[in-house]
């Protein structure tokens, strides 16, 4: 499940996202899980094969110098599959932005994490937030970053400690999803969808309007002529 220590296999990337964590997030969506949560949302990213290969350090100064936003979200595919490299990620990130925030969605829960290899622990460590837990289809609710009931919100750090407790308390809600497109007609998506079955709707709409939608590591479709 893991690669070497100096490359990530990446689905895709967002240099700038407002619905996956705290704040304006850089997301990075790793290539690769060993569970098949029925429904996911990013099937495409479920298969080991097919990502495209990233070096630590160029994606590590790419997010460095990216000084509108407080940090990343990483996703997949599944974060802890490539732990060892995401935590060299975030300290080449870190020897340039100290402040640069880390939050994280693992399929896997806290505590399997924090008895797991030596790389897991090593980057469960430097996160500040992690989502866990599997995606649940029969438990879809529309909860802050999270697609299922039994997902949990969990500060690691206290960063983000206030906002975590103020959310159990008062905002548990869902943070919607953010459509994007290019000069090309090119569509893309990301978040956490708050009904089920949106991603399927959404394709067949698009589909009935003349896009054909890709579901290759892009996720983007484009309009036909």
């Amino acid at each position: 499940m893991t690669g070497p220590a100096d490359t990530l296999s990446l689905a895709r990337t967002l240099d700038r996202c407002t619905v996956l964590g705290p704040g304006v997030r850089a997301v990075v969506w790793v290539q690769g899980c060993p569970l098949r949560c029925k429904g996911c949302v990013a099937a495409e990213t479920l298969p080991f094969e097919g990502g495209t290969p990233v070096a630590v350090p160029e994606l590590a100064a790419h997010l460095a110098a990216l000084t509108d936003v407080e940090g990343v979200t990483l996703s997949g595919g599944e974060p802890f599959a490539q732990a060892e490299a995401l935590a060299a990620l975030l300290d080449a990130v870190r020897e340039r932005r100290p402040g640069f925030s880390a939050m994280a969605y693992s399929g896997f829960r806290h505590e399997a994490l924090r008895r797991g290899t030596p790389a897991q622990q090593a980057l469960l460590d430097r996160l500040d937030l992690l989502v866990d837990g599997p995606y649940v289809a029969t438990r879809h609710a529309p909860l802050r970053w999270r697609g299922s009931a039994n997902q949990r919100l969990l500060a690691l750090t206290d960063r983000y400690a206030a906002l975590v407790a103020q959310i159990a308390d008062e905002d548990d809600t869902s943070a919607g999803v953010e459509v994007s497109m290019g000069a090309d007609g090119s569509f893309s998506w990301a978040g956490v969808p708050p009904v089920p079955g949106f991603r399927e709707t959404l394709e067949a709409r698009l589909e009935a309007r003349g896009f054909v939608p890709r579901t290759d590591r892009t996720q983007k479709g484009r309009r036909t002529p």
